[in-house]
């Protein structure tokens, strides 16, 4: 019979921690993210980096070391 209670009680400490929202102090985070925006580094302007790296440079030098690798597979 104590589980039925048990078991309310953990749902109802759930829920309230699901749900609990404390309360944020908005001006201070304001204060804050002004803080970073008023100062520019020298590097603001954003670097073009590739999304992957260029690896043109192994295609050639690898290239034959692959097709022996296909011709021992199928054989």
């Amino acid at each position: 019979m104590g589980r039925g209670r048990q078991k309310a009680k953990a749902t109802r400490q759930a829920r309230d921690m699901k749900y609990y929202s404390p309360a944020t102090d908005l001006s201070a985070l304001e204060r804050e993210l002004g803080k970073n925006r008023g100062h520019s580094t020298s590097n603001s302007s954003p670097v073009d980096v590739p999304l992957e790296p260029d690896y043109s440079d192994y295609e050639d030098k690898y290239a034959d070391e692959d097709d022996e690798d296909d011709q021992r597979r199928i054989s």
